[in-house]
């Protein structure tokens, strides 16, 4: 099956995954998920993009950010990738690549979808069976977004913020959602549209993203697919970057 082209759009949050070579680890120790923290810090501050969730997972790692241009969302996981792989190689004594060549994104319909992606990223080590409540895992956004920690990374989207007129019940709010996980459906839908990078949302939302690309813009099951060009697809006028 051909890869499908990834969109970047600004002001569109976007579900990113980059997973480790061969699926292999990318997280030794408690200090490689602190180091990955800095850079990403660091690559949030020089793009301006702002991160919602995030987990950080033996081998793979997710994230929901929002870029300010199309070109953020490249450079941002560019310059992770670069910064980290370096620290890695060196703390460990290894050579060569760390990650997949690939990263997958996909971008994401707000209204509909953002806190259920919020509730798929954070909810990865209850599904690995790492912890029983998401709380108890330190390295997401978990805790800062239900239980008010402190979290510099963290930029609160706005559908976020409208859960309440206070922290305090913003957060109640927000652990509401956690009480049950999502269904299969669910599930499946997102996992379908960050494998093939394609974005997720109501049929109106799609047919939007398809006038504004000239591209049909669904995921869609493995089968016979069209054959779409490779590498990221923006806005004209906006900056094209592969990965």
């Amino acid at each position: 099956m051909p890869r499908r082209s990834r969109l970047h759009i600004a002001d569109y949050p976007h579900h990113i995954v980059q997973r480790g070579h061969n699926r292999a680890a990318c997280f030794f120790a408690e200090e490689d998920d602190q180091t990955y923290r800095h850079w990403l810090g660091e690559a949030l501050a020089n793009t301006g993009a702002a991160l919602h969730a995030y987990v950080l997972m033996t081998n793979h790692v997710h994230l929901l950010v929002t870029p300010k241009a199309a070109e953020d969302i490249p450079r941002l996981v560019m310059a992770i990738g670069r910064h980290y792989v370096q620290a890695i190689n060196k703390t460990y004594r290894r050579t060569g690549t760390l990650w997949d060549s690939r990263y997958k994104s996909s971008l994401i319909q707000t209204d509909t979808y953002l806190l259920r992606c919020q509730r798929y990223i954070e909810l990865n080590p209850v599904r690995a069976d790492m912890v029983r409540d998401p709380g108890e895992y330190p390295w997401s956004s978990y805790r800062a977004n239900g239980l008010g920690a402190s979290d510099p990374l963290l930029s609160p989207h706005s559908l976020c913020l409208e859960l309440g007129d206070a922290p305090e019940a913003r957060q109640a709010a927000y652990r509401e959602l956690f009480r049950t996980g999502l269904d299969d459906a669910a599930l499946a839908e997102l996992r379908l549209a960050i494998q093939q990078s394609q974005p997720i949302g109501s049929e109106r939302f799609l047919r939007q993203i398809e006038q504004m690309t000239g591209q049909r813009r669904d995921a869609r099951p493995r089968g016979r697919p069209r054959l779409e060009p490779d590498g990221p697809v923006v806005l004209p006028g906006q900056m094209e970057l592969g990965l």
